[in-house]
């Protein structure tokens, strides 16, 4: 579905960088302490192929613009702000979502739920900042969002992959600003089109004999110089240089076009469909984090039809991936996610449209240490306030981290300062964590 963004604020368009000029901007990066856990050399095809079982990996949908919890994860039939639809039972007794999620509501036993969110948000930017950082957006500082905490903490120090995807349409290879001070190695790279990153192919004009000659030549002249001038920088720079080259190697793993054609036909041929495809893909060839991006959920009119159409392209190939993962062993190390910025208004507008609501609302998620078929929180009768175990961004953050193995309340250690992983004011929703 397409449509235009009713706030039409600037948050919604996200400048990108050419991917391999993002690499090579990496060169000035501050290099940062060690990285805890990871899968080995997956440079080497066959390390990739034979995922160890305690390697953590986590996939986000995020439902962009604001997917209304009445429509979804915290239905309210029947009351004054319930709007149309009905809630249905899921494969968890007890638990009933929205009636637009029926392959979803399958599922419910790999997933659980947070009805009980309060980030006090209603602005696009700084709730999706605070959704994705698990701070508050200040003119004093800025922090990594989670797919670059995720690539530092898990992923192998020494991959030939990059540990940090974000899938979206439109999206071409180019390196996202989302990494703060962990430094250009963990910003986000963007794909959309189910097609390796532009500039990751040898040019035709250049003979593999001459593009080994040119290399080789590099690599004397870096350590020529790495004799008498060596620094953190220059070691980056080379690094970036040979992660390029290894990253080149294995482009096939971002070609959908490898998978087998039932699968293609099993998530469907929209964009969505097939992001959630590559996902998977990305996920089981050893890439440490992934954000599927869906939208447009900022229903300030006619919410009740957009969620219709928007949900009904969601919800199967959500569900087949969550199906996947689990079928292929890979669930109890990977970590869902579908979050928003925000929620919607209970009150429906005079548009038919729900507007901006950070109050209260909710997220799915599942898979690792996550609970699965919980519910966390709740809200009351008519979904206008929190009515137990409030929540809020710090919270989940934390709650993601711990899911993944990654003590939340420790720091990375950066140019010799220690940042702390997250909120230090806040802790994860123990109750949540098997």
């Amino acid at each position: 579905m397409k449509c235009s963004y009713a706030c039409g604020t600037n948050e919604h368009v996200v400048a990108r960088r050419q991917f391999l000029g993002g690499v090579a901007a990496s060169a000035g990066a501050v290099v940062a302490g060690p990285i805890v856990g990871g899968l080995g050399a997956l440079a080497q095809p066959a390390s990739a192929m034979q995922l160890a079982k305690d390697q953590k990996r986590v996939v986000v949908v995020n439902m962009a613009g604001g997917l209304s919890q009445l429509e979804s994860w915290d239905p309210k039939p029947g009351t004054d702000t319930g709007g149309p639809f009905r809630a249905i039972p899921t494969a968890v007794p007890g638990i009933h979502i929205c009636e637009l999620l029926p392959e979803t509501a399958k599922q419910m036993q790999h997933l659980s739920l947070v009805r009980s969110i309060n980030t006090k948000e209603n602005d696009h930017g700084k709730g999706g900042y605070a959704m994705f950082t698990g701070r508050r957006q200040t003119p004093a500082a800025d922090y990594p969002r989670i797919g670059a905490v995720a690539a530092k903490a898990l992923s192998p120090q020494a991959s030939s992959l990059p540990g940090h995807i974000v899938i979206t349409p439109g999206g071409s290879g180019g390196r996202g600003s989302d990494s703060a001070y962990l430094g250009p190695k963990y910003s986000s790279i963007s794909l959309g089109d189910g097609k390796p990153p532009k500039n990751t192919e040898r040019p035709e004009a250049i003979s593999e004999q001459s593009e080994l000659a040119r290399q080789a030549f590099r690599r004397k002249v870096n350590d020529r110089f790495a004799l008498r001038r060596r620094t953190a920088m220059t070691d980056a720079y080379t690094a970036n240089y040979e992660q390029a080259l290894e990253l080149m190697k294995r482009r096939e793993i971002f070609d959908i076009t490898k998978e087998p054609q039932q699968d293609h036909d099993r998530y469907g041929t929209h964009d969505f469909g097939r992001h959630c495809l590559l996902a998977r893909r990305l996920l089981d060839s050893g890439i440490t984090f992934v954000q599927v991006t869906h939208s447009n959920y900022d229903t300030h009119n006619e919410n009740f039809n957009f969620h219709i159409e928007q949900l009904g392209e969601f919800d199967s190939p959500f569900a087949m991936l969550v199906a996947d993962l689990a079928d292929r062993g890979m669930l109890e190390s990977t970590l869902i996610v579908v979050m928003s910025e925000f929620g919607r208004t209970p009150n429906i507008n005079q548009n038919y449209g729900r507007d901006h609501w950070g109050t209260a609302w909710s997220v799915c998620l599942g898979g690792a240490k996550i609970q699965p078929g919980a519910v966390i929180g709740k809200t009351n009768d008519n979904g206008t306030a929190v009515a137990d175990r409030e929540v809020d961004h710090a919270h989940l953050f934390h709650t993601y981290m711990q899911a993944v193995g990654v003590d939340s309340s420790g720091s990375f250690d950066v140019d010799g300062r220690e940042m702390p992983i997250a909120d230090p004011a806040a802790s994860p929703i123990s109750e949540l964590i098997a």
